[in-house]
């Protein structure tokens, strides 16, 4: 057997891809099964998008391109974040990566040593806890509860924080949750930030454009301007284009930490796919109608969910936000006896409840940090989430409480 390094060791899959896997095993047994545990938009790329890369692809030279990405991409980058969010990068402050997870990547490469401390708020995408400890560095999670609205607060950050305390992790609007930070509300944690001067900021903005009840989206970087010099803003064309296959992520922060980046980057993958780039571009630059489009539909399944969710004895959603996911309590359901006589002892044994007896995939609170709750992706059609609730809701009515 082949020896695997110690790194390794405390590092989990991704509890997404692993749920996503067991419904598809499940389904190859002939068995009809919703899988609800990617956050993946179901609709097509624009097209204009994918004539220009099939284009470009067709007509250019398919060459190896600079590791932050191309010139045209980072300038079109740059334009996005000025305008979009008020913030002002020059192109060597931008880097392109194969998704947002990859620019977490190297930036935790770049910079992480042993036992250096991540301040990563719970519930958290799943990812990010296994990224820091891959680099040898040590997760801290405060807990922010439903009833904190899943919101860091200044007195839990003040108190999160420590000498060893090297990045603060920020999912504006957040995955699984879908809480959004007011202005005010990011400001105070940066009144926090600005006692601690070792202390860096990730904010991850992927969820940027899908936001639902007229809320409007603050950058932390336009909130906390005082701390542009130890900020990367993360944000990518995967949600809000519907182009999570391309691989297209990016960034805006200090120069001297997005050359470290692009040094990983140069000794890892070199870069990024050219005609994903050229699409990336032309997304960002081009029409944006769908963007509006596809989130008023991610509000109408928003909603959905929330009305069907609250009819079901046993679950609790508070709506969410922001985002395309809803963040179900079934804290009520810890317990209870199925109709094999087995008891749920926690969020992991409901969702394999409901996969087993409701044939509907979803992902544990455990794997986000937070329990009892499970998360269920609403990136797909209003018909198949209406299935999916009513499922969930027979399985659960089977229950012995």
């Amino acid at each position: 057997m082949s020896r695997v390094a110690d790194r390794l060791a405390a590092v989990k899959p991704s509890a997404s891809m692993a749920v996503s896997q067991a419904a598809r095993e499940l389904a190859a047994t002939g068995v009809d099964v919703i899988d609800l545990g990617l956050g993946e938009p179901d609709f097509t790329t624009p097209a204009h998008i994918t004539e220009a890369a099939f284009d470009a692809a067709r007509t250019s030279r398919i060459l190896y391109t600079p590791a932050l990405g191309t010139l045209e991409l980072r300038r079109a980058v740059a334009r996005k974040f000025q305008q979009e969010n008020g913030l002002d990068f020059e192109v060597d402050e931008i880097a392109v990566a194969n998704g947002a997870k990859q620019i977490i990547f190297n930036a935790l490469m770049a910079t992480l040593n042993e036992g250096d401390e991540a301040i990563l708020p719970a519930p958290y995408f799943v990812s990010y806890p296994e990224m820091v400890k891959l680099f040898g560095g040590v997760p801290v999670t405060p807990q922010c509860t439903a009833e904190s609205g899943f919101r860091l607060t200044p007195e839990m950050l003040e108190e999160a924080i420590s000498p060893r305390t090297r990045w603060l992790f920020l999912n504006l609007p957040g995955n699984p949750s879908g809480a959004v930070y007011t202005e005010a509300e990011l400001k105070g944690l940066g009144e926090v930030l600005a006692k601690h001067p070792q202390v860096m900021v990730l904010s991850d903005e992927i969820y940027e454009h899908i936001l639902f009840d007229d809320r409007q989206f603050v950058s932390f970087g336009k909130a906390c301007p005082e701390l542009r010099d130890r900020s990367l803003i993360i944000n990518g064309v995967s949600k809000a284009y519907a182009m999570t296959g391309w691989r297209v992520g990016y960034a805006a922060g200090p120069r001297d930490l997005i050359q470290a980046m692009a040094m990983v980057q140069s000794q890892s993958c070199t870069s990024v796919c050219a005609v994903a780039q050229t699409a990336a571009q032309v997304a960002l630059e081009g029409p944006q109608q769908d963007v509006s489009r596809f989130r008023e539909a991610f509000e109408r399944r928003r909603n959905l969910v929330v009305k069907e969710i609250a009819r079901i004895d046993g679950l609790t959603l508070d709506p969410p936000g922001g985002a395309f996911y809803a963040y179900i309590s079934c804290k009520a359901l810890i317990g209870a006896l199925t109709p094999q006589g087995e008891r749920l002892e926690d969020d992991k044994a409901v969702t394999r409840y409901l996969l087993d007896e409701a044939h509907v995939a979803a992902v544990p609170g455990e794997a986000y940090g937070l329990s009892p709750f499970f998360r269920i992706s609403t990136a797909t059609s209003e018909a198949v989430l209406s299935d999916a609730i009513t499922r969930i809701a027979a399985a659960v009515a089977k229950l012995e409480r």
